[in-house]
């Protein structure tokens, strides 16, 4: 299968080895869109790709360019739409129900979402959605076998309305445990100091599904102490409640839980240690990568005939 794999340059999360991970299991085209290209789409393709060439097209961009292109990106074929962010769709944000509208325009599109919930609600919705989930990079995060001398921490961003929920619990939690948060540099920096926490504290309130960090969390052997996301999605992803992570629903549920971990260290061993497999196995990008190009061999649902002026449009190049 030939993938054209259209992707953004200016990224903040890096994302390389799973793109490399999708390029193993297919024969990829891996392009880097600036936020220049990603904002002319038409203008791209029209000097840069021929369509035919490929068996699918994977769009990996700004969604708040897409949304804003949705003329030309009908007439993309075999499309494919991978999404981080499509939880933003069911909750409340500047793009509450925005996701559901601009793919009602691409009825034909798959899109791979990273949340278990979110695909089956996309699906209900009629859409042609595939879970696949979030991982990590397995070249760069590894469990050190260091010291950890810090014991209750969150390593992360809290300045986004999105993040709004996760700001208040971690606030809250700062009042009762002694709790560190920070950030840090991608890279070494990230990957040392998450090698010093015991316990990574995440707190995805309100999302509906596991962020980047719990996966990274795992793999460099913190206890995680996740907020609980569900069954179904927990299910989805093998999480197992004081197996191979720590679930709360709220700050006393994590009190109760952390206190029993701290008189039990062999548990909180076990827990971690679990955990880390758990995320070697399943969640690298490498895996993630091979999933992806799973999730793109089903054949696409036909797409609709191109409108007179859809079709004049494509000729023209405009």
């Amino acid at each position: 299968m030939k993938v054209l794999f259209l992707v953004q340059k200016e990224q903040r999360a890096i994302l390389d080895r799973l793109y490399e991970g999708v390029a193993a299991h297919c024969e990829c085209d891996l392009r880097w869109l600036s936020s220049d290209e990603q904002r002319n789409l038409r203008g791209y393709f029209r000097r840069e790709v021929d369509v035919s060439r490929y068996h699918r097209i994977v769009f990996f961009l700004r969604f708040k360019q897409e949304i804003r292109q949705v003329g030309f990106i009908r007439t993309v074929p075999n499309l494919v739409i991978l999404e981080h962010d499509a939880y933003q769709n069911y909750i409340p944000c500047k793009y509450t129900g925005k996701f559901s509208a601009h793919y009602r325009r691409l009825p034909w599109a798959r899109v791979i979402s990273s949340g278990f919930v979110v695909a089956e609600r996309l699906r209900e919705e009629g859409f042609d959605a595939v879970f696949v989930p979030k991982g990590y990079d397995q070249t760069l995060l590894q469990d050190q076998g260091r010291e950890r001398d810090i014991e209750l921490a969150f390593v992360g961003s809290t300045n986004s309305v999105a993040y709004s929920g996760r700001k208040a619990l971690l606030d809250e939690l700062a009042g009762v445990e002694p709790l560190v948060v920070t950030r840090t540099h991608s890279g070494d920096e990230y990957r040392d100091t998450l090698n010093r926490i015991r316990f990574f504290v995440s707190a995805d309130v309100g999302m509906g599904e596991f962020m980047i960090k719990n996966f990274e969390a795992m793999a460099c052997g913190c206890v995680l102490l996740a907020f609980d996301q569900g069954d179904a999605e927990s299910r989805a992803l093998g999480l197992q409640d004081l197996h191979n992570v720590v679930l709360y629903r709220d700050i006393p549920q994590l009190q109760e839980k952390l206190a029993r971990l701290r008189a039990d260290p062999e548990l909180a061993l076990s827990i971690a240690r679990n955990g880390r497999d758990l995320a070697l196995s399943h969640f690298s990008f490498s895996r993630i990568g091979q999933c992806i190009v799973e999730a793109l061999q089903p054949a696409l649902r036909p797409r609709a005939a191109l409108s007179l002026i859809e079709r004049l449009r494509l000729k023209l190049g405009i």
